[in-house]
């Protein structure tokens, strides 16, 4: 008897262990559902500094603010765009189908709508946009040689070049206008005074850049000579040239750069990488790093899901809205991360917004957190402890509380408009004068069936 009461007891403990730490997996990001144009497909490639998301859902270019949500940016004339990048500004650059089918590139501005750049005599397409409004990518010729270009308002589109007949393609350019790219085997940058310059290799026969920062650091992987041929991530600049960021390691393709030169990529065998002046070459863990902030916060994708990695916190899991899969693409100097949550059981996809829940005023936790008034539309909170936290006033909309933990928190006046509550625990919320419009209440019921409430539905 005293055994099966002890093993009751045990059962009971732990029993009341889970349900302690249901809502521990705290994070301290919050993944926002940017939702799509119609359709079940969307996904982010850029966020500026303030918040504009850009990206493509179900075959046309979008931009996603927080005030006004997801905006079709419409095409030239086809059926097809896509939004590759955006400046502080908000200009968006990309990629569309005019009426005829060709493809051509576009600027984007709220004030002059889509603008066609034109081409070099064939199709052409946008892929980056410095602050000043330069903007470079890839254009054939009318002979299906293939150039890179760079536009300005002033200058409109000119073609940089192709030594010795090559492919060349822009890759990104800084403020300065300094352009980077590859022509043929080989990387190259480029700039209004010294024209197209070779950048070389680390011994082999092929190089290829990835990025370029404000000081004219560019960073790529190059092939080592010899038989056996490795490829290493390297650092150029004008004074020293290319340097081998780590002349002992095996494969390694840079991804990305900062302001102060730190180079992040992945490596085979080893995976996410990151290398500082100062600190030399991190194995992050994970698989791929993509991006990296000037406070040294990288994102990339690790058994599937979506990363940050910072030399403070580490390696954090960014999750995703659900799904089976999450791939993060750029990052701001605000922490903000972008990318995509897809699910392998119906292959939808969306365009997902991670936001640090410090931008929102909260450290550890959201729980007891004060967001009067945020807005969280389409945030995933599912299984979140957002007990005793203040949303008085915060627009919910499209947000999947589904199993949160709700205790004590003051819901006045909050928009829980096509909310999922289905499992939430409500006990000693403050519901006065939430707005509740095809809200799924905690008992799975929807409030459009009780009489536009959830109130006695929890």
């Amino acid at each position: 008897m005293r055994r099966a009461a002890t093993m009751h007891n045990l059962l009971i403990t732990i029993l009341l262990a889970t349900h302690a730490t249901a809502y521990a997996a705290e994070g301290p990001f919050i993944p926002i559902d940017l939702g799509t144009l119609g359709g079940s497909q969307s996904s982010a490639s850029d966020v500026n500094t303030s918040g504009q998301v850009v990206g493509a859902s179900n075959g046309r270019a979008f931009l996603w603010t927080q005030a006004g949500g997801m905006i079709d940016l419409g095409t030239l004339g086809g059926s097809y765009s896509a939004a590759r990048a955006l400046n502080a500004n908000g200009q968006v650059v990309g990629g569309s189908s005019l009426s005829d089918g060709a493809g051509h590139a576009f600027s984007w501005t709220p004030a002059s709508g889509m603008v066609d750049l034109g081409t070099l005599g064939g199709y052409s397409v946008a892929v980056a946009v410095n602050a000043n409004g330069q903007v470079v990518g890839v254009s054939t010729l009318s002979d299906g040689a293939v150039h890179a270009f760079s536009w300005t308002p002033a200058g409109g589109m000119i073609d940089l070049g192709a030594p010795g007949g090559l492919p060349t393609i822009a890759v990104a350019v800084n403020d300065s206008g300094q352009v980077v790219g590859n022509s043929g085997p080989q990387a190259f940058s480029w700039t209004p005074a010294g024209g197209m310059i070779d950048l070389g290799t680390l011994g082999g026969w092929a190089s290829k850049v990835a990025a370029v920062n404000a000081n004219g650091q560019v960073a790529g992987s190059s092939a080592l000579g010899g038989p056996y041929s490795q490829t290493h991530a390297f650092l150029w600049t004008p004074a020293a040239g290319m340097i081998d960021l780590d002349p002992l390691g095996g494969f390694r393709q840079a991804a990305a750069m900062n302001a102060n030169g730190q180079v992040v990529g992945w490596s085979r065998p080893g995976g996410a990488f990151s290398w500082t002046p100062d600190g030399g070459m991190i194995d992050l863990g994970g698989d791929v790093a993509v991006a990296v902030n000037d406070s040294g916060q990288v994102v990339g994708v690790s058994n599937r899901r979506a990363f940050s990695w910072t030399q403070a916190g580490g390696m954090i899991d960014l999750g995703t809205l659900g799904d089976s899969y999450s791939e993060a693409k750029a990052l701001n100097a605000n922490g903000q991360v972008v990318g995509w949550s897809f699910s392998f059981g119906d292959f939808t996809s969306r365009a997902v917004l991670w936001q640090p829940i410090a931008n929102l005023g909260c450290n550890a936790t959201l729980a007891g957190c004060n967001l009067k008034g945020a807005n969280l539309a389409g945030a995933y909170l599912k299984d979140r402890n957002l007990s005793d936290a203040n949303l008085t006033d915060a627009n919910l909309t499209n947000a999947n509380l589904a199993a949160a933990n709700l205790t004590d928190t003051n819901l006045k006046e909050a928009n829980l408009t096509n909310a999922n509550l289905a499992g939430a625990n409500v006990n000693g919320a403050n519901v006065k004068d939430v707005i509740w419009s095809n809200t799924i209440c905690p008992d799975g019921t929807n409030s459009d069936a009780n009489g536009g409430t959830c109130v006695k539905h929890p």
